[in-house]
């Protein structure tokens, strides 16, 4: 019995040696996030996706109907991220055959493009800072709803890949500047980084925020797609000291993110803002972010623009199905319009004006392949934002635990516990890698279908399935309209209804007419 004992007791330290050990190169290990935060059971994760394809499948790329993101998706991302194979036996997808599924028509000439950084210049006339972009970028995810060292790892890997990074409302913090990525600056409703004691916007903190040589773009904030027109608040409780050094908002007290922006109520005080905005930042680009609601309103901006002779640099079409960390049910699910349906508008309202050639448009929601980015181009889009991609490039598990604090792998959460998971140097690597994997797919594609170049896709390289099983052409799901034809009129039948709306549209206030059986037209 003593002898049992003693070898027993022998196993047991041998047992926890080694479990020890295991747990220390967890620990100190840089590449997985859920070991380093879950040091050993991490490991039974790893062991049931190794099983079988299925289990798999099930844990990080589930099929559940709640989860925001296709499981095809975000196993695309991971794969691109860490330069792993992405081709799959078997086959297309059974989604073929269901209604709303999409493709792109090849050709029998396809053309090989060696070239894949693809770039669209962004700046009008009155632009003298003009900026060179990439075709995809990270889309805004603001420092507080994100951790300090994903920031730190998406800049740097921006600045390794050579695009932009968005910063959010949430101001600009140290990370953001860290690395010296280059910067998309987000003016929001609250003026983060810009604004007086009152929360109004302050012009001297701006043109200070925007004499930055690394900030490149700046854009107005009108709406997400996740959750438009509300607006939010950041509870004192979680605003660290960091976090108010970013916003300019003192500790202990709530932070409040109005649905509205004070600076301005009618079309033409939004243009004025913009052309204070780019006379405040010495000429660099300037535009506005929105998701799609009333369209007249859409119109009444466009016809401001006219009125006043004040023109954004670009337009960002964000869509319903974007993200965010936090927002009510229905918001997230029924409200704002998606983003190919919102991106045809804006670009064939712009075209009905006369303006398109002189508007850059940007498009965000769920952009993740370069599929995605493919066919946004075709519906008028010169380039994508992408927020969710980027996560899961940092390594996002879409725990959706974002509003918790408790972010398994550390990207959603200010604890410093947590937030360590994140190795800066590996996930920018990974994000830089994701990038350049997507752009390169983007290249295959649009040589598959002929071209020379990914801004030469129109709506009719794609065909779209309809609910009957038929399919219908891009030029007759979503066509691109005449040039000028809202200013000119058009007998077409089709256009009736545009230009209807274009006429109830105002620049001097976004408030609707009222029609004649009583009732406020949209």
């Amino acid at each position: 019995m003593a002898v049992a004992g003693h070898q027993a007791a022998l196993a047991f330290l041998v047992i926890f040696g080694l479990l020890t050990a295991l747990g220390i190169h967890d620990l100190t290990q840089r590449h997985h996030a859920v070991l380093r935060n879950y040091p050993i059971i991490g490991h039974i994760r790893f062991l049931l996706e190794s099983i079988r394809p299925e289990i798999r499948q099930y844990l990080i790329e589930s099929d559940n109907d709640e989860l925001p993101f296709s499981r095809e998706a975000r196993s695309l991302v991971y794969q691109r991220a860490k330069g792993a194979e992405d081709k799959r036996p078997f086959g297309t997808s059974e989604k073929v055959y269901e209604a709303g599924y999409s493709w792109v028509t090849h050709s029998v000439a396809p053309k090989i493009i060696t070239d894949t950084d693809f770039r669209i210049p962004i700046g009008g006339p009155e632009c003298r800072q003009p900026y060179d972009a990439s075709l995809y970028n990270i889309s805004a995810m603001s420092f507080g709803a994100l951790s300090g060292n994903a920031i730190a790892a998406l800049n740097r890997g921006a600045k390794k890949g050579g695009f932009a990074h968005d910063t959010g409302e949430g101001g600009i913090s140290r990370y953001h500047r860290e690395s010296g990525g280059d910067l998309i600056y987000q003016v929001a409703s609250g003026y983060f980084g810009c604004r007086k004691a009152d929360g109004s916007f302050d012009p001297e903190k701006f043109r200070l925020q925007a004499a930055d040589p690394q900030i490149k773009l700046i854009e107005l904030k009108l709406s997400q797609g996740a959750k438009p027109g509300h607006g939010g608040m950041l509870p004192a409780a979680k605003i660290s000291k960091e976090i108010a050094e970013a916003r300019g908002i003192p500790m202990g007290e709530d932070c409040i993110s109005p649905p509205s922006h004070s600076s301005f109520s009618t079309p033409e005080g939004m243009m004025r803002f913009l052309g204070e905005l780019r006379a405040l930042s010495e000429g660099k680009p300037v535009g506005f972010k929105l998701c799609i609601g009333h369209r007249r309103e859409f119109m009444c901006m466009v016809k401001a623009m006219l009125s006043t002779g004040i023109l954004p640099d670009f337009i960002v079409v964000d869509g319903a199905e974007g993200g965010t960390g936090s927002a009510p049910l229905e918001f997230a699910n029924h409200v704002g319009m998606p983003m190919l349906e919102g991106l045809y508008f804006v670009h064939n309202t712009l075209r009905g004006a006369g303006i398109r050639d002189q508007i850059r448009v940007g498009a965000a929601g769920k952009i993740t392949s370069a599929f995605d980015i493919a066919r946004a181009l075709a519906l008028g889009a010169d380039w994508c934002n992408s927020a969710r991609g980027f996560m899961f490039a940092v390594g996002c598990i879409q725990a959706q635990s974002c509003h918790t604090n408790k972010c398994p792998v550390g990207i959603a959460t200010q604890d410093p516990l947590r937030q360590r998971a994140i190795d800066v140097g590996d996930k920018s690597d990974r994000v830089a890698r994701f990038h350049r994997n997507t752009l390169h797919a983007l290249g295959e594609i649009a040589g598959a279908a002929g071209l020379d170049t990914p801004s030469e896709f129109l709506p009719y390289h794609f065909m779209f399935r309809q609910k009957d099983g038929t399919f219908l052409d891009g030029n007759e799901a979503y066509p691109h309209l005449p040039t000028g034809f809202l200013i000119e009129g058009s007998e077409i039948p089709e256009l009736r209804e545009w230009i209807s709306r274009w006429g109830r549209a105002s620049a001097e206030t976004f408030k609707a007419p009222i029609i004649p059986h009583g009732k406020f037209a949209s």
